[in-house]
């Protein structure tokens, strides 16, 4: 089953991706000579008016192809002739559509919530441990002790703007000495609070507080979904980063292969002994990884790298600027070059993927 969804997860946000540029282009006039989802060799294909749409065999891509795309060309309808802002509309849009779908899943997801997760503090309460005899012993609220109060709002953590819960669990999760500085809404007020410590242990970091949850509404499930959202947005940026200063490797990143194990592995803890499956967890988390995937989608592609939306976004650009168009057929190399390094990139990936699983 988790394959099943993968694939679907996948059609669906690459199917939206190259509408968003084939309806832009039929808008702006442009010839489009072939819309297919997926690689390789066609499966099932029809051409209506100037048009052919094609299913394709590898379920890994798509491309929405558009005549003088890559080349000079005669047609006053071709790509290459129409207007520079014409084409900036038909790059962008791909990316544009993954982030709106994006946000989409997010208002879905956080519609069909029981509660929403907010970042006000709620109560504190104590920790209960053993002591070196063996004894149940209680200790005081750490965080209590060092300024945060029940009623803050925490609006930033070591300099991050919290945007949601995520946020907060992302600092959380990535801290070394258990010591924050905050900055929460206290009865309408910013105030700052420095070194709220928290326990923390070899393994763990004991956090003694929760939090508010709100009532589904249309106005708390809209400021929940912008802050899901630019939680989302930022990570991967955040993400990216550190994958070019080397916090991460090559070996840490997942491709297809990757994300089609996670689902499974979704799938899989929602299945209990007599194979009963909890569809309403499960239909959290899939509206959750595929929000992200087609956000991280989007994004990336407006990377200004050679064959990506954005390497083609930095052409027009440069243009526009000079004034004078680039050779097509220059341009086109350059992403044929880009496109060659991406798909060595995503066989190493893949290469990574497998070897995991085994």
């Amino acid at each position: 089953m988790g394959i099943v969804i993968a694939i679907i997860v996948f059609g669906i946000i690459i199917a939206v991706h190259e509408l968003g540029h084939f309806v832009v282009a039929k808008l702006c006039g442009v010839k489009v000579n072939e819309f297919a989802l997926g690689m390789g060799p066609a499966i099932f294909k029809f051409k209506k008016g100037e048009t052919q749409y094609a299913l394709r065999l590898l379920p890994i891509g798509g491309f929405c192809s558009m005549e003088g795309e890559d080349e000079d060309s005669s047609d006053d309808r071709a790509f290459v002739n129409k207007p520079v802002i014409k084409r900036i509309a038909i790059v962008v849009a791909g990316a544009v559509m993954n982030l709106i779908l994006g946000f989409i899943l997010i208002v879905v997801m956080v519609a069909t919530s029981d509660a929403i997760t907010s970042t006000t503090v709620h109560s504190f309460y104590d920790k209960q441990e053993k002591n070196e005899q063996g004894e149940i012993v209680t200790s005081t609220a750490t965080s209590k002790l060092t300024g945060l109060k029940e009623g803050d709002e925490i609006l930033e953590i070591n300099g991050m703007t919290i945007f949601s819960v995520t946020d907060i669990s992302y600092q959380f999760q990535n801290d070394e000495d258990a010591v924050f500085d905050m900055v929460v809404l206290r009865d309408g007020k910013e105030t700052k609070l420095e070194d709220v410590t928290f326990d923390k242990t070899e393994n763990s970091l004991h956090i003694d507080f929760i939090v508010v949850g709100e009532k589904i509404t249309f106005t708390s499930v809209l400021k929940e979904s912008c802050g899901q959202f630019a939680t989302n947005a930022r990570l991967i940026w955040i993400s990216f980063a550190d994958l070019v200063t080397g916090k991460y490797k090559l070996n840490d990143l997942s491709g297809p292969v990757g994300i089609v194990d996670v689902i499974g592995d979704v799938v899989d803890n929602q299945v209990d002994e007599n194979n009963n499956i909890d569809w309403e967890s499960l239909w959290s988390q899939v509206l959750n990884i595929a929000a992200f995937i087609t956000i991280n989608v989007g994004i990336f592609n407006l990377i200004p790298f050679p064959a990506l939306d954005g390497g083609r976004l930095i052409f027009l650009i440069i243009e526009a600027i000079r004034r004078k168009k680039i050779p097509p057929e220059k341009e086109g190399m350059v992403h044929l070059i880009g496109l060659g390094l991406l798909m060595l990139l995503m066989i190493v990936i893949t290469f990574n993927d497998i070897t995991r699983l085994f």
